[in-house]
C-alpha cells in the first residue's frame, strides 16, 4: 500500500512538472481552443474530492497537498460540498448559509494546495436540494432540471456562489472569485433541462413547478405564431393516424412464433403460453447483474427517419412492481438505438399505448422488452402491437390557456412542427440559464476564473459551447445497481478489462462531444472498484486524452471520506487515494499528459453542424448529440482528433476521409504512437520517452521501437507494464527511467460474492491490500554495464541494486519478477 502521507523525492515525484505556486502566472485563460497560464499552454491532470474529503483536519491538509503534486496531480475539484451539513459537507444548519468551521478547514487546504502547485475547480451546485421546496414521487434527484427554470432555486444558487466566491480566504487574503489559483468554477453538476425532461422525470411535475414552466411555454408559443388559428395550422401538418400492422403474431395465437426470448451471460429464462391463453409468459430463472441479459423481440422490422410508430401493450403485468422498457433497435452490429420509452409494470394487467419516433432509417430493427434479467421474476404480455403512424396535431386544446407542457411519454404523438417548437422552447430556456449564471458570476461576483456549466451528454454540447470550458464525465464498467439506488449491499461491477475492448470502450463517448474551438476538460473519469484490471484506467484515459488534445483530465475521485485518509485498503467504487495499481501510475499517466510523452495530430475530424440542426437532432436524441449522428464511427477517435464544430453553414462530413478501420484489425493512430489492438485485447504505447504494454499478455515479445517488453503468465494473464524516461529524451542515453509492473489487486479478505468478481457486497475485506508480483522481461538499447536497476519500496525509495553483467549485444534484458515484491522500479543509465 502506498503511504497516505508520503511525498519521498525519488524518481517516483514528479511533483516537477507542476509550476509553483499555483497562479504564479496569473488567471488561467482560454485561448483559442486550448488553456494558458501565461504565455504557456495548460495541460490539468486532476482529481476530484467529494463531501467530507473536501475538508481535511489542518494537520493532515499539507500532508494530502504534497502528496497530490507528488503524483503529479495539479488540480482539485471541489465536488459534492454542498450536499449536507458539517461535517460532511460546507453548509449550515439551513442548508443554505456556509458553515465557518468548515470554511474554514477549506480555506486552509486551498491555501495549502495552491503552495504545491495545485490548482482549485470550485463546483457550485452538485448535490444540495434546496431547502423547503416541495418534493413528489420520481421527482430528479436535487430537483435537477428543475432548477434550470425555477427562480426561486436559480436565486438561491445565486445567493450560494455569492457566499462563497466573495468569501475571502484568510491564509490567501484572496477572495475565490479573484484568487488565480481557482482554475475553474462550475455551475451545476450533471444537469440540464432537456436531459432530465428527455428521461421523463419532469412528466408529472405538481402545478407549483409546471405551472412557472407552462405560462413561459405559451408566451413562446404566441411570440411566434401570434394568434392561435395560424398555431394549429402549422401543426396540423404531418398528422396520420395509425396504418397497417407490422407485427407478425402480435396476440401470440401461434405461441412464441416470430419472437426471440434471448439469455445471456448468467442468466436463464424461459417463454411459455401464459396459463389463461391470453399471451405468454417468460420466466427469469436465474438473474444476471446486466438486465439486458434478458430480453424478448421481433425483428425484421423496416423503420424510417423521423417516422412515428404506435406501439400498443395489452394485458401486461409482472410479479411485482417494476420498470422495463420498450425499445426499437437494429437487430445486428452495433445495435443502435432508434427509438425507447419506460413501461411500468404491476400485478394487475394493464394496457399501454405509445408513439415512438425513430432517429434512423432501418430495414432490420427490432421491437425488445429489455431489461427483463435483474430479478428473478415472472412478465406476462397479453398482445402487442406495431404500427406506423398516430401523429396529432391538437385534441382538445382550442386556446391558448389549453396548451399544457409537453410530457415525454406522449411526445412522439406530437407532428414534427410541434415536437420542434417545444424542444426550441426547452434549448431556449436552458441556453439562457446557463448564459445568466455565466453573466451573474462574473459581472456581479466578479469571478475571473473559467466558467464551466455541466458535463455535455447532461446538457447538449452546442449549449455548453457558449461558456468558458466544455466538460465530459465517463466511467468504465460504472456500478450497476439492479435494485435500489446506491443499495451498498446489492451491486455489481463489470471485471472486464478495457483494453482492446471493441470500438473503443468509453473513448468515443467522451470525443464525440467535444466541441472544436473550445478548451475541452473531463472532470470525472474512471473504472469502478472492484475491477481487477483497474491499473490499466489512467494510462488509457491520458495516452488517448492527449491523442485527442485535450485540455484536462479528472480521476474521480481521490478520496469521498472524512478524515479517513490512512485506510490503507480499497475503500470503494472510485476512490484511488488508497489503490495500489492505480496510484502507482499516477506518475507515469502524468507524464504522458502533462510532460506531452503522446503527441496529436494536425490531422483531425470535424463534424460540423448549425445551431438549427442541434435543436433538431435533440428531438430525436434528447441532450445526446455526438459526432456519430453524422454517421462516424466509434473507432475513429482511436486514431486521431474529433469533434463537433459549430457553424452557421455546415458542410457535410466526408467519411470517405476517415482511415480504413477493419474490425479485426488492430487501430493505430495517425501519430503511430498508439496501438488499440482490439483482436488481442491489449493497447500498445510506443512514444519517444513512454513506452507501455496495457492488456491480455502475449506469447511473444512486443517490440515498441529500441524497446522490447515480453510478458509472462500470471494470476489473470493480463498486466500493464510501463517504461518511462525521466531525464533523458530516449532509452540510451544517461538518465533514470521509471518502469511500473501492475496487474491484479485486491483487499485481504475480500468477501466476492461469484466467480466473475463481480461484486463484494458490503465485505470489502481488510487491510492491507494485496497485489500481484508481475514477471516480465524488458530489453533496452543499451550495454549492461551501464545499467542499474533498484526495486522500489512503498515510498519509492531503492532497494539493494541489482546489476547486470557485460553483454556483447549492445543490450540489457532487466527480468522483472514477483520476487522482487514491488510495482515499481527505477533504472539507471550511466
Amino acid at each position: 500500500m502506498l503511504p497516505w502521507d508520503d511525498a519521498s523525492d525519488n524518481v517516483t515525484n514528479v511533483s516537477h512538472l507542476l509550476h509553483k505556486p499555483a497562479g504564479k502566472f496569473g488567471q488561467i485563460v482560454a485561448r483559442g481552443e486550448h488553456l494558458h497560464a501565461g504565455e504557456t499552454r495548460q495541460r490539468f491532470f486532476g482529481v476530484n474530492l467529494c463531501f467530507g474529503g473536501n475538508f481535511p483536519s489542518r494537520d493532515d491538509a499539507p500532508i494530502i497537498a504534497a502528496r497530490l503534486a507528488r503524483f503529479g496531480v495539479n488540480c482539485v475539484r471541489f465536488h459534492h460540498m454542498d450536499s449536507t451539513t458539517a461535517p460532511g459537507g460546507i453548509l449550515a444548519k439551513d442548508m443554505q448559509s456556509l458553515d465557518t468551521d468548515q470554511l474554514d478547514k477549506l480555506d486552509y487546504f486551498i491555501a495549502q494546495l495552491k503552495q504545491y502547485g495545485v490548482y482549485t475547480n470550485l463546483n457550485l451546485h452538485v448535490s444540495r436540494t434546496y431547502p423547503n421546496m416541495p418534493e413528489w414521487d420520481g421527482a430528479p434527484s436535487f430537483f435537477k432540471g428543475v432548477d434550470i427554470f425555477y427562480e426561486p432555486m436559480i436565486a438561491s444558487q445565486k445567493q450560494f456562489a455569492r457566499d462563497l466566491l466573495t468569501h475571502v480566504n484568510p491564509y490567501t487574503k484572496l477572495s475565490y472569485a479573484t484568487d488565480p489559483a481557482v482554475a475553474f468554477v462550475e455551475i451545476n453538476n450533471e444537469n440540464g433541462l432537456i436531459y432530465e425532461w428527455w428521461n421523463g422525470a419532469l412528466d408529472d411535475m405538481p402545478a407549483g413547478y409546471a405551472d412557472p414552466l407552462a405560462t413561459l411555454w405559451r408566451t413562446h408559443l404566441r411570440d411566434k405564431y401570434q394568434d392561435f388559428q395560424t398555431l394549429k395550422a402549422a401543426w396540423a401538418v404531418g398528422e396520420e393516424k395509425p396504418g397497417d400492422e407490422m407485427l407478425t403474431n402480435g396476440n401470440f395465437n401461434s405461441g412464441t412464433e416470430n419472437w426471440n426470448l434471448e439469455s445471456h451471460g448468467t442468466s436463464s429464462a424461459t417463454v411459455r403460453q401464459s396459463a389463461d391463453g391470453n399471451g405468454v409468459t417468460i420466466d427469469v430463472v436465474q438473474p444476471s447483474e446486466i438486465g439486458w441479459h434478458v430480453q424478448f423481440s421481433q425483428s425484421q422490422l423496416k423503420m424510417k427517419k423521423g417516422a412515428a410508430y404506435t406501439v400498443t401493450v395489452k394485458g401486461v403485468r409482472s410479479d411485482a412492481a417494476r420498470t422495463t422498457r420498450l425499445m426499437i433497435r437494429q437487430a445486428h452490429e452495433p445495435w443502435g438505438h432508434l427509438a425507447s420509452v419506460d413501461l411500468p409494470l404491476t400485478t394487475t394487467p394493464t394496457d399501454h399505448t405509445f408513439v415512438l419516433v425513430s432517429s434512423e432509417s432501418e430495414d432490420n430493427a427490432r421491437l425488445i422488452f429489455s431489461p427483463l434479467g435483474q430479478h428473478v421474476a415472472t412478465f406476462t404480455i397479453g398482445e402487442v402491437s406495431l404500427r406506423p403512424g398516430g401523429r396529432v396535431a391538437l385534441e382538445d386544446e382550442a386556446q391558448w390557456s389549453d396548451l399544457a407542457l409537453f410530457r415525454k411519454k406522449s411526445y412522439g404523438r406530437h407532428t414534427p412542427t410541434a415536437a420542434l417548437d417545444w424542444m426550441t422552447f426547452l434549448w431556449k430556456i436552458e441556453s439562457n440559464y446557463w448564459l445568466e449564471m455565466q453573466r451573474f458570476l462574473k459581472d456581479e461576483v466578479g469571478v475571473k476564473s473559467l466558467i464551466v456549466g455541466s458535463a455535455t451528454g447532461f446538457s447538449p454540447p452546442a449549449i455548453q459551447a457558449q461558456l468558458d470550458v466544455v466538460d465530459g464525465h465517463a466511467y468504465w464498467q460504472h456500478p450497476h445497481f439492479p435494485g435500489r439506488p446506491w443499495d451498498r449491499a446489492n451491486w455489481h461491477v463489470g471485471n472486464v478489462s478495457m483494453a482492446g475492448h471493441d470500438n473503443g470502450a468509453t473513448l468515443p463517448h467522451l470525443t464525440m462531444r467535444r466541441v472544436f474551438g473550445k478548451p475541452y476538460i473531463v472532470t470525472e473519469y474512471n473504472s469502478a472498484a472492484p475491477n481487477t484490471f483497474g491499473s490499466e484506467t489512467f494510462l488509457i484515459a491520458n495516452a488517448y486524452a492527449s491523442l485527442q488534445d485535450w485540455d484536462g483530465m479528472f480521476p474521480f475521485a481521490y478520496s469521498h471520506r472524512h478524515n479517513d485518509w490512512r485506510s490503507g485498503r480499497i475503500s470503494g467504487f472510485f476512490d484511488v487515494d488508497q489503490h495500489p495499481t492505480k496510484l502507482a501510475t499516477f506518475p507515469v499517466a502524468a507524464m504522458m499528459f502533462l510532460r506531452g510523452d503522446i503527441t496529436t495530430t494536425d490531422q483531425r475530424y470535424a463534424v460540423e453542424i448549425s445551431p438549427a440542426q442541434a435543436i433538431e437532432q435533440a428531438t430525436h436524441i434528447g441532450s445526446w448529440a455526438n459526432t456519430e449522428t453524422a454517421g462516424v464511427p466509434e473507432r475513429a477517435t482511436l486514431s486521431a482528433p474529433l469533434g463537433l464544430r459549430l457553424t452557421d453553414h455546415p458542410a457535410a462530413f466526408d467519411l470517405t476521409a476517415l482511415p480504413a478501420m477493419e474490425r479485426n484489425a488492430p487501430l493505430v493512430s495517425r501519430t503511430n504512437e498508439l496501438v488499440w489492438d482490439n483482436p488481442n485485447k491489449r493497447v500498445l504505447i510506443d512514444a519517444p520517452r513512454t513506452k507501455a504494454y496495457i492488456g491480455r499478455i502475449d506469447d511473444g515479445p512486443t517490440k515498441l521501437a529500441d524497446v522490447t517488453i515480453q510478458t509472462k503468465p500470471n494470476r489473470q494473464d493480463w498486466a500493464a507494464i510501463t517504461v518511462t524516461a525521466i531525464d533523458a529524451t530516449d532509452f540510451k542515453s544517461p538518465g533514470r527511467l521509471l518502469i511500473t509492473a501492475t496487474g491484479y489487486a485486491e483487499n485481504t479478505d475480500m468477501g466476492w460474492k461469484n466467480e466473475q468478481k463481480t461484486t463484494v457486497g458490503r465485505d470489502w475485506g481488510k487491510t492491507p491490500s494485496l497485489v500481484e508480483g508481475i514477471d516480465a522481461t524488458i530489453t533496452l538499447p543499451v550495454g549492461a554495464e551501464r545499467v542499474t536497476m533498484y526495486p522500489l519500496d512503498e515510498r519509492g525509495n531503492r532497494r539493494a541494486p541489482i546489476t547486470f553483467a557485460q553483454d556483447e549485444l549492445g543490450i540489457t534484458q532487466i527480468a522483472l519478477s514477483a520476487e522482487h515484491k514491488t510495482i515499481w522500479y527505477e533504472v539507471v543509465i550511466r
